[in-house]
Parts: structure tokens; sequence; C-alpha cells
């Protein structure tokens, strides 16, 4: 069937005609929204690289001497001039995504000609860095033009300030100084960007799609260049201090006015906006662990994969391609691990699934535990009623906002190993939609999936297509190609797939699944958290001022800084803690499922599939032993089969696979002919 003969699947073509039936009030406010949130972001940063200049320090001068005097004194100023942007541009984005909450991916554009995207084009495939894409590369560079031009301003500046200095010697000990102080600076500005990418649930990362897993590593970079400059920050003032013979006097200096050096590491985080949102995201967070899951049911594998299932709320929502932290007590108190959720949330209201590779300590104790749980109750012919119980701490999930893999046509999906695991929850995302007649873009699929040994074949295979979806093939075009690296020949029972599981059921106590505090849980909630915990910052700060330090006369700087840090910990678990505290009761309050149709679910999804033909009908299976996927014939071949389309590639395994698969598409978009697709490169491999 020609592709563009496919008509694209919606309930009824009700979700055409969504959004040309959206008001107009929303719609304009969501574009008011975002452009007062770049106004807002554009004037924060214009302060921060104009901050050199004196035009802006005269600027700063005037609204120091215009605030400093009011309640908040000019700890409370300097936090609202370089702090308050970043605040208001999340009580904004909080705000924006509540009002898109219920909107589904189509609303995204979905281009039917191919088209470039800064976020998915691979500029730099074998740098440090790893695979930068267009959109991070402007970044890095626009960041680095922001670091040469402060440094470059000072230095100009010390020089010529240095020029009064009698004689050659104090000249040079003068530019080090100010080059010193000049470097403390510009590393406070690195360090108010430091902590915003580590904020898992951060509405900031949720706002611009970029999940945290990805984000972590701007943490990585800014890190290593915030260390590097504070490392030359704290030289300069070391080489001062021993050519005047005072160097452990001013180490050890704690001085109640002006910087005292000390105190002064201790309480410079007081005024980073980027420190008390992750203070709010790990207080979440930390809740969020304290209860316990209930894990459902085990399964062992044949090929040495563990699968759980997790149970959780009818109203937790994830997509696809979310993420999850683990910890199981029985294992270990400390060990928190992260694993790409395996289920699709059309699989079942009340449970999550993820796929766990036996490969370390941990993992090889809780296949144990499973085994010898399933051998128990082969022993006692109770395998399929519950026994001993098992529970779990979660955090997440976490992931892209939005389900980006499906705003695609086309899809290529590259695994190694287990990472073959997010895509057994595409493919079951996607089966569900075209069996319920959901909007469902993805129409050609194929996965190239390289493993070591044939063993892992049947990990692929547990899905039953057609029981989920027995007409897919009308619609959905599925091509897969499977590399087994380490073996020259096929097995001699070549696709016979051994019905070898050991499975545990385990008791499911009520109320016991995977809580929505933190991840992609409510946004309201959440925003209230939020805005609830910054008011009581500032409530926290002028009760102290009011019956504390001015009463006092406290004028320490350091006393001060240290004060207001203390306020913003009070701030969270004060007020935070209260909204909180209310959250949980609207959890609680919530109706319970019924446990029959979480026990239905949980056995249906425990069907042994694994005895299925992995030639499965209406999918075309090619096998290829003792070689590599050679990506440039596959693309290419591609490039010619599917004409003028964005094509999503997706990537799930260890760097060098996406640094080849990053390669191929660049070179393709790079040689792209007219007729030719677009590939668009998104790896979804954890890169912590």
């Amino acid at each position: 069937m020609d592709e563009h003969s496919v008509p694209l699947l919606s309930d009824k073509n009700e979700n055409f005609d969504y959004f040309k039936k959206t008001p107009f009030l929303i719609s304009s406010t969501k574009w008011v929204l975002k452009i007062t949130m770049w106004v807002v972001f554009i004037f924060w940063v214009l302060v921060i690289f104009l901050y050199p200049t004196q035009f802006l320090k005269d600027w700063l001068q005037t609204w120091v001497d215009a605030t400093s005097g009011t309640l908040f004194g000019l700890t409370g100023t300097i936090f609202l001039l370089f702090s308050g942007p970043l605040l208001i541009i999340a009580f904004l984005g909080i705000l924006y995504l509540s009002i898109s909450k219920d909107e589904e991916f189509h609303e995204k554009k979905t281009q039917k000609k191919a088209c470039f995207r800064l976020w998915t084009f691979p500029v730099i495939v074998d740098g440090p860095f790893g695979v930068v894409s267009a959109a991070e590369f402007i970044g890095i560079l626009l960041f680095s033009v922001y670091i040469i031009w402060t440094l470059s301003f000072y230095i100009v500046q010390n020089v010529a300030a240095a020029s009064s200095q009698p004689t050659f010697e104090e000249k040079c000990i003068y530019v080090l100084k100010l080059t010193g102080t000049r470097l403390g600076s510009v590393g406070l500005f690195c360090l108010a960007f430091l902590f915003l990418p580590v904020a898992r649930g951060s509405v900031l990362l949720r706002l611009i799609d970029i999940p945290f897993e990805h984000a972590t590593r701007y943490h990585v970079w800014l890190g290593h260049l915030t260390m590097l400059i504070f490392t030359l920050h704290g030289l300069c003032y070391v080489i001062v201090w021993m050519l005047h013979g005072r160097l452990i006097q001013k180490l050890l200096a704690w001085k109640d006015n002006g910087i005292a050096n000390l105190p002064g590491v201790i309480s410079l985080t007081a005024a980073a906006a980027g420190i008390f949102l992750y203070m709010l995201d790990r207080f979440l967070r930390f809740c969020q662990s304290r209860k316990t899951v209930d894990i459902l049911s085990a399964r062992c594998l044949p090929c040495g994969t563990v699968e759980l299932v997790l149970s959780k709320p009818a109203g937790l929502s994830y997509n696809a391609l979310s993420w999850i932290f683990i910890q199981i007590r029985e294992l270990s108190w400390l060990q928190w691990h992260p694993y790409s959720v395996s289920s699709s949330p059309l699989d079942g209201k009340h449970h999550l699934a993820v796929l766990i590779k036996v490969l370390g300590n941990w993992t090889q104790k809780l296949q144990q535990h499973i085994v010898h749980n399933s051998q128990e109750g082969l022993q006692k012919d109770l395998l399929l009623l519950p026994h001993s119980n098992i529970k779990a701490s979660v955090e997440g999930p976490y992931g892209h906002e939005s389900p980006y893999h499906l705003t695609y046509s086309n899809l290529i999906l590259v695994a190694g190993g287990i990472g073959i695991s997010p895509y057994l929850a595409i493919l079951n995302d996607i089966l569900h939609r075209i069996s319920e007649s959901r909007l469902c873009l993805p129409r050609k699929i194929l996965i190239v999936w390289a493993v070591k040994k044939s063993t892992e074949l049947p990990l692929l295979h547990s899905i039953d297509m057609e029981s989920i979806c027995p007409n897919f093939s009308n619609t959905l075009n599925l091509e897969i190609q499977t590399y087994v690296t380490r073996e020259s020949e096929p097995p001699l029972e070549e696709g016979k797939i051994h019905n070898t599981v050991n499975t545990s059921l385990f008791h499911a106590t009520r109320k016991c699944g995977i809580s929505v505090l933190a991840g992609t849980g409510n946004i309201t909630w959440s925003g209230i958290y939020v805005v609830v915990s910054t008011v009581g910052l500032f409530i926290s700060v002028a009760l102290l001022d009011i019956y504390y330090i001015n009463p006092f006369g406290i004028t320490y700087w350091w006393y001060k800084g240290l004060l207001f840090l203390a306020c913003m910990v009070a701030s969270v678990l004060i007020f935070g803690g209260l909204v909180i505290s209310l959250w949980h009761l609207w959890e609680e309050d919530v109706p319970g499922e019924e446990s029959e149709d979480k026990k239905a679910e949980i056995m249906q999804h425990n069907e042994p599939q694994m005895d299925k033909d992995p030639n499965q009908k209406h999918v075309s299976s090619t096998f290829h032993y003792g070689q590599r996927p050679d990506f440039k014939e596959i693309f290419g071949s591609m490039s010619e089969r599917w004409g003028n389309v964005n094509v999503g590639v997706i990537v799930c395994g260890p760097p060098s696979l996406q640094t080849s698969v990053a390669k191929e598409c660049r070179a393709q978009n790079i040689g792209r002919g007219r007729n030719n697709p677009v590939f668009h490169f998104n790896s979804h491999s954890f890169d912590l």
C-alpha cells in the first residue's frame, strides 16, 4: 500500500478537529506566556552578559540604592535581580504546562516534507563532549563567547587600572589581585547555571522538553568549567598572599564585614536560584522515594534478563520512553539503579514494567531471589498464587515531556543488547494505538538490533503483536534486522525459543503504587509546591529581618549569607512540606482500583509468549551472524526506499554505537539529495 494512501488514525477524526476547535483564548494565552518567558530570559542573559560594562554597573548601583533599604536588604536585592528571573520563568512555565497538559503530541508540527531541526542534527560526533547537536553546539559557542568576552574585558580593565601603580612588581600584583576578583564573579555566574540540569523533575527542563538524563552532561561540562575558574580565582589570591607573606593569615581570615574567605566559601550558594530549585526537587524526590511500591510480579527470562512489574496508580502518567530509579531494600539500602520502562502506558492502568539485564552483584541477587520464590511456589503448587512479598522504592518516571517517537511517520530504532527494552515499549505503544484507533503517525519502522549471542534473541519476540493488534500490518510496515556479533553461524535449533521462564507473583497491598509526587506527576500540585515554597522563602526572610536582624543589629556579611541559606532550606521543609502533606492526602483520597481488575491485568501481562515464532506473521525479520551492522548500507537503503520524509532515528546502546549512528546521520544529511530523507538523531541512552 502506498504510504500516502494510508490515513492517519484518529478517534473518528475527532483528534484532527481538536485543535481547530481550540478556543482562541487558550492559544493566545500560550503565546503570551511564551513571549513573556522569552523576554524575561533575554533580560536575565543580558544582565549577566553586560555585567562587566560600566553602563550596567551604574544601572546596578541605581537598583541597589533603590531597593537595598527595603525589607530584604542587599542580599534580597541581589537575589531578586539575578535569581528572580529564573523563578518568574518557572512560575510562568507551570502555568504553560498546566494549559498544555491535556494536549496530545499532534499539536507539534509534523511537516510532510523533510526539514532539518537543530536539536536532532548531530554536528560533533567524536569529540570530548560526545555527540553534540547543532543546538547544543550553538549553546556551547555562545557560552564560550561569554567567557572569552568577559575575561578579555576584565583583563583590559585590570591592565588600565594597574597603570597607576609605581613599580612593575606592584603592577603585576595589582593585576593578579583584580583578575582573581573578576574570576570569582564569572565563577558565580557559572554556578547560577550549574544546578539547573540536575533537578530531575524541574519544571524548567519539562518546559524545554529535555530529560534530566541528557541535561546532566551540561552539568558535567559546567562543573569542570566552574572548578577551573574558581581554582584560578583562588590561585591568583594565593600567589598574591604568598608574595605579601600573609598566606596562612588570609586563608583562615574570618572577617565580619566585606569578603571573608572561609565563610564566603560556605555561604556563596545563597544567591543562586538554581540551587534553590534543586533543593525543591531533591526534597520532593526524597519524599517520593520513602514510599514503598509493590512488585506485582517478577520473571527471569531465558536470555539472562529479569522483568519486574510494579504497581502504579491509574493517574500516574508516563510515556514509552521514560526512566525510573529503583531501590530494593531486601537487596541493598543504598543502591539506586536507573532502568528504561519496557511497557506502554496503554498496556494497563495499574502496572509499569522494566527489564533488567543480569550483570552485577545487585542484579544477580535479584535473580536468585526470584528463582528461589518461583521454586518454592512450584514445590507447593502455588506458582500462580501470591506468596512471599518484595517491595521497591521508586523515583520517577522521568524522561521527555512528550512522546517524540510518535511525531515521525518513519522510524529507525537502533539498539545494542538490553537497549532493546525501550523499543518494546514503543512497539507496544504503537500497536495499542493502532488497535484503539488513536492518532499514530509511525507507519514504517526498521529495528536494527545488535546482540552478542543468540540466547538474547527471545527478548525482542516476547511481544505477541497479533494478540495486541491482529490487523496491524494493514497500517504498519515493521522490519527487524538482528545482528549476532559473536556467533559465526546460527545454532542448530534456530528459530526455536525455549519457554523456561521463572515467574513469581507477589501479594499486592492496597495503595502501594508508585507515588505521583515526582517525575511526570501532577503539574498542578508540583506547581503549587514551587510557588508556595518560593513565597515561603520571602516570608521567612521578612520575618527574620523584622524580628532578628534589625532588632539585634546583625551586620556580619557572612552570617547574613548563612541565614539566607537557612531560610531557603526552611522554606522548602516547612512550606514545601505542607504542600507535600496535602498532596499525599489528595493522593490517598483518590478512589482505589478494583483488585480483581489489577489481578487480571497482571495475569494477562504474564502469559507466556516466549514460545512464539520469532518470524512473526507480517513482520520482516532477517538474522546476520558474525557481523556488525553496516549503517552506511542500512541508511543508504532506507534513504532510497523512503524518499523525502523526516526519519526519526533513536539509539539506545553504548557510546560507540551512538557515535556510529550519529556519524552516519550527519553524513546522510550533509550529502542529502532533494528526494532523500532527513535523519533526526535522538539518543535514549542514560548519560550519567
